[in-house]
C-alpha cells in the first residue's frame, strides 16, 4: 500500500493538507537545478535543463530526481524542473526530432537546420563537418564519433540527414542513457502506478510543470473574500498595490499563496483564492499570512496603502517564514 506524501518542516506548526508537500518539491527544484549544483546541463538561451553525461550514473542522483518526479505526480503536486518537452517524449518512447533539439538548445537546432537546407556542395564542404560532435569532458573539449570512424566521414548534401538524426541522438539517448535509466528507475518507484501513461507528453508536462503563463486581471476576477467586501478600502489598496508589482513579485505571491509560482494544469482561469480579514488588533503591527492549503491570504485591514504596501511586501521577501498549514 502507498501512502499519500506528509511533509512537515522543522520549526512549522500544523498539518500538511497540500501546501507544506508543494512547498517541498519546490525547494527541491530549487536546490538542485541550481547550476553550482552541477547536476544538469543549463542552456542559456532557452533556459531549460538536460541531464549531464558528467555526471556518472553511479552517484544515484538521476533516480533520485526521477523519484521526486514521481513522488509529484503521485501526490498531484507540481515538480516545475524545466525540461523540455523531449523529456517526456522520451518517457512515452516517442522518437525525438530535430524539433525537440530547437527547443532545448536553438543555437545548435538552427545550426543543424542550416545544413539541411545548404542547397551548394561547394557550401557545405566548407563547413567541414564530419560525423562527430564535441563533448565536454573534465572542463575540456573532446570530439565523439556518431558512427564507427566518424571522424573520417565527411557531411554532404547525401548523408546530412543520417548526420542530423545521428547528432541529435547523441544528445537525447546516447550520451545520457545510463543517466535516464536511472531517472525512469526513480520515476517508477516514486509513482507506482502506470496510469501515467493516459497523457500525452504535452499533458504530461502542464500537470508536472505546471503553467507560467499569468493572466494578472483573472487572478482578481477570481479572488473570493471571506470578511471582505470588494469594495473594501484595504481590498482596493491591495490589488493598487498588486497590480503595481514587478512581474517576478506578482510570481513570488504565487508561492507565497500555494507553495509554487507556477499555475496548475486547469490554468489561471480556474485558479481561485480567498483573501480572509486577519482580525487583528493593531492590524498595521502585523503581516499578511498564507494558508497555503487551501490559498487563503490572511490580510489584515490595514490603515492606509502605504502601511499594506510595506508589510505585504517585506513578507513576499521572506514568504517561506509566513505560510501556515
Amino acid at each position: 500500500m502507498y501512502h499519500v506524501l506528509c511533509v512537515c518542516f522543522v520549526g512549522e506548526p500544523g498539518i500538511d493538507g497540500g501546501g507544506p508537500s508543494q512547498e517541498f518539491f519546490t525547494i527541491l527544484r530549487r536546490e538542485l537545478c541550481a547550476p553550482e549544483a552541477q547536476i544538469f546541463r543549463h542552456f542559456e538561451e532557452s533556459h531549460l535543463i538536460w541531464f549531464s553525461s558528467q555526471v556518472p550514473a553511479q552517484e544515484d542522483i538521476h533516480f533520485l530526481i526521477g523519484n521526486i518526479f514521481g513522488m509529484a505526480l503521485y501526490n498531484r503536486k507540481i515538480a516545475a524542473f524545466p525540461f523540455p518537452l523531449a523529456l517526456f517524449k522520451k518517457m512515452a518512447d516517442i522518437p525525438l526530432t530535430l524539433e525537440d533539439l530547437k527547443e532545448l538548445s536553438p543555437i545548435e537546432g538552427r545550426g543543424l537546420q542550416a545544413v539541411l537546407d545548404e542547397q551548394y556542395d561547394d557550401n557545405m564542404e566548407s563547413l567541414m563537418l564530419d560525423f562527430t560532435v564535441m563533448q565536454d569532458e573534465g572542463g575540456s573539449k573532446v570530439s565523439v564519433e556518431l558512427k564507427e570512424n566518424g571522424a573520417d566521414i565527411p557531411v554532404t548534401k547525401h548523408n546530412r540527414r543520417e548526420y542530423v538524426d545521428a547528432y541529435v541522438s547523441y544528445i537525447f539517448n546516447d550520451s545520457v542513457e545510463e543517466q535516464f535509466k536511472d531517472f525512469m528507475r526513480g520515476f517508477s518507484r516514486g509513482c507506482p502506478t502506470e496510469n501515467w501513461n493516459i497523457f500525452l507528453p504535452a499533458e504530461l508536462r502542464v500537470v508536472l510543470l505546471g503553467h507560467t503563463k499569468y493572466n494578472w486581471e483573472q487572478l482578481e476576477k477570481n479572488a473570493r473574500y471571506h470578511g471582505y467586501e470588494k469594495s473594501d478600502e484595504t481590498i482596493k489598496n491591495f490589488w493598487a498595490v498588486f497590480h503595481d508589482l514587478p512581474g517576478e513579485k506578482k510570481t513570488n505571491f504565487l508561492a507565497f499563496l500555494t507553495g509554487t509560482n507556477c499555475i496548475p494544469s486547469e490554468g489561471m482561469e480556474r485558479f481561485v483564492f480567498t483573501i480572509k480579514e486577519a482580525g487583528k488588533e493593531n492590524p498595521d503591527q502585523w503581516y499578511p499570512e498564507a494558508c497555503t492549503c487551501f490559498r487563503i491570504l490572511c490580510l489584515p485591514r490595514y490603515s492606509n496603502q502605504d502601511v499594506l504596501r510595506e508589510r505585504f511586501l517585506f513578507a513576499l521577501e521572506h514568504y517561506e517564514k509566513f505560510g501556515l498549514s
